[in-house]
């Protein structure tokens, strides 16, 4: 482990700590407590009120954003419909589900369909959709919202520090698109950080009137 990931302390309530312990017993991709603790340290600084999250899982993500953001509401979509009911499930369980809307379905064809704008995007769905969502998520972000995109450095081989798999060079070449494009684009701020399994930070500057 290192150093920094050993220093993490994760000030969850009990139960929270609990099922995401079960959830990656039964190898359910919930965020790692690195990647969890700086998303929740960036939730707590910007308190934002409109959260949108791309990747469900169970819930438990979800339920820890709401839970340091107790005046935000949350937009969260998730494509397996197992996965979906037991975050509904979750999300009652906790006590939120009044604050959240959640949706059963594929991102892309989704938030094409959505308005709306956001403060804060947790992108954690599919990792060679990101470059494809990033056209709809711009569009519903507003000026200042943040773009906080997980697992972008994937295992080390995205930044070269292990060698690619040779079935995983396809998803590899897709995050590096997707990280060239975002750190390119003008209406974007971006800091790529060694965080978990790396962090894409994108502060949205730019963009039309209406995105204030």
């Amino acid at each position: 482990m290192k150093y920094t990931a050993s220093l993490v302390q994760l000030h969850l309530d009990e139960e929270i700590s609990a099922r995401r312990a079960d959830a990656l017993a039964r190898g359910i991709p919930v965020a790692d407590d690195e990647t969890l603790n700086y998303l929740l340290v960036m939730l707590s600084a910007t308190k934002p009120q409109r959260i949108l999250e791309i990747g469900t899982a169970v819930g438990l993500s979800g339920v820890s954003m709401l839970s340091v953001c107790p005046d935000a509401r949350l937009t969260t979509i998730e494509l397996e419909e197992e996965r979906y009911v037991e975050a509904k499930k979750n999300f009652a369980d906790f006590g939120v589900s009044n604050r959240v809307n959640a949706y059963l379905g594929d991102a892309g064809e989704i938030l094409a369909m959505m308005d709306g704008r956001f403060d804060f995007v947790f992108l954690d769905g599919p990792k060679a959709q990101y470059e494809k969502y990033l056209f709809d998520l711009k569009r519903l972000m507003k000026k200042g919202a943040i773009l906080f995109a997980d697992d972008v450095l994937l295992y080390g081989w995205v930044s070269g520090v292990e060698p690619t798999p040779q079935k995983r060079h396809s998803i590899v070449d897709k995050i590096r698109s997707y990280l060239s494009v975002v750190t390119a684009d003008k209406d974007f701020m971006t800091s790529v950080l060694d965080v978990g399994d790396g962090v894409a930070l994108s502060v949205y500057v730019g963009g039309a009137e209406t995105n204030k």
